[in-house]
């Protein structure tokens, strides 16, 4: 499975983030800590849905992605 992650400049540093996925997001100083943090809350978010027989993806999304002005690139994540 690949997945979109954006990542933006805050003002602590970076945030990652998987709009295909609410609630996957992370900080961090540099642009691998918060892509590695993000990775992690993604894992456990996954894990949770897996557990509950929840959607793990919210494809409703793939919209907002066209409209953001933002770099995004897709990750290999083994589910």
């Amino acid at each position: 499975m690949h997945l979109p992650l954006t990542i933006e400049r805050n003002d602590d540093g970076y945030l990652a983030s998987c709009p295909l996925v609410e609630g996957a997001f992370a900080e961090g100083d540099t642009i691998e800590e918060a892509v590695f943090h993000c990775l992690d809350v993604l894992k456990m978010i996954f894990a949770y849905r897996r557990e509950r027989g929840e959607p793990v993806l919210q494809p409703e999304l793939l919209e907002e992605l066209k409209i953001r002005q933002k770099i995004s690139f897709t990750i290999p994540l083994e589910v």
